[in-house]
């Protein structure tokens, strides 16, 4: 697909984004899905944020990280209470840690959930970063709240708890730990925090990353969990964009490889193999993951592959959805989410950011 023949696409998305978004600065994760509607996760948000600002806007992305500030900093009490419990050797039950999405006012929400995320704290520290490089923002704006979430991931990252899908609370995940690297790094890196506490950012940003490489690698390449051989398509975003995978090393050539061997279909990429929500579908997003760690080791020509079949997965009035239907993994199993909260989200804001992220990327490349 030609730059010309996606612009149209990239403009929708931009709009989107930007016409969705909550007056407070909230994402929407998607305005009609019933299970995500109302609802902004700080992960998928902190990448929406992200694609945004790399396509040109400010004030938008600008916006919701002010929100995450104001929600971070509204729970400083727990906050102060998790680190306390954790460094009296008694850290608090999961229940009691923060959600890890919120109603567009900043509050927990009344539907249960699978709350327990530490990875969206990570990602929102790494966007912020980003996003004050990009377009000089002055990042001390947000400086309280980042010291508060530091400090909560630093004295929880080695926890158990949900992945970036809302599964698997009893296990350490790879792409969890990967974004709190990213977070803490950027933190401490771009000033957001400073003087001991970016030490301590630093200095646990290194020992998440060891027990990466000591642990979280079967066959040269990153694993889901620790302690397993599987592999999952988040893993790609480790080498891009949060780059706490050496583009140009060993680790992610057999990362790349394991995700386009396992998980990809004509473009599309699975979420892993045994998935089986909506039937097991291909989601655009993982494919503009997958691109941007092409990008980031220099094979734009597969990256503009990834962008185009994510673009072509849009529905005739530019929408991009969450998953689409064909070579699923588990298709008996679709009927039953349909059934549950009604047809796949459409349009995922989360779709929209990522081609945008990963179009902006490849411009970049080619300019």
């Amino acid at each position: 697909m030609t730059t010309t023949a996606l612009a149209p696409l990239l403009e929708t998305s931009r709009e989107l984004i930007t016409s969705l978004q909550d007056p407070g600065g909230a994402y929407p994760a998607s305005p009609t899905f019933s299970a995500y509607r109302g609802y902004c996760w700080f992960r998928d948000g902190a990448f929406i944020a992200d694609g945004v600002s790399s396509a040109g806007e400010v004030t938008s992305p600008s916006a919701f990280l002010d929100w995450c500030a104001g929600v971070v900093e509204s729970h400083r009490t727990p906050i102060e209470r998790v680190v306390a419990a954790a460094a009296a050797g008694e850290p608090v039950p999961q229940e009691q840690m923060l959600p890890t999405r919120f109603t567009m006012a900043g509050g927990p929400g009344a539907d249960e959930w699978w709350d327990f995320q530490l990875d969206g704290y990570g990602t929102w520290l790494w966007a912020a970063a980003e996003h004050a490089a990009r377009h000089g923002v002055d990042i001390s704006r947000w400086r309280t709240a980042g010291e508060l979430t530091v400090d909560y991931l630093l004295s929880s990252w080695q926890r158990p708890c949900y992945d970036w899908w809302e599964e698997h609370a009893e296990q350490v995940h790879v792409s969890t730990l990967g974004c709190i690297v990213a977070g803490l790094r950027a933190a401490a890196g771009s000033g957001l925090v400073t003087g001991t506490r970016a030490d301590a950012a630093h200095a646990g940003a290194e020992a998440a990353m060891d027990v990466i490489t000591s642990r979280g690698v079967a066959h040269g390449h990153v694993t889901k969990w620790l302690g397993t051989d599987a592999v999952d398509a988040s893993l790609a975003a480790l080498v891009g964009p949060l780059g706490v995978i050496e583009p140009a090393s060993e680790l992610a050539a057999a990362t790349i490889t394991a995700i386009e061997e396992q998980l990809c279909t004509d473009g599309g990429v699975y979420r892993f193999r045994a998935d089986t929500f909506y039937g097991g579908g291909r989601w655009p997003l993982l494919s503009c993951f997958l691109g941007l760690a092409h990008a980031r080791t220099g094979n734009s020509a597969r990256a503009g592959e990834l962008l185009d079949w994510a673009a072509r997965t849009a529905t005739t009035d530019g929408l991009l959805p969450e998953q689409v239907d064909g070579h699923l993994l588990a298709p008996h199993y679709r009927s039953e989410w349909i059934d549950r909260w009604g047809p796949v989200a459409t349009p995922l804001l989360w779709s929209h950011a990522m081609v945008l992220r990963l179009a902006a990327e490849l411009k970049e490349e080619n300019a």
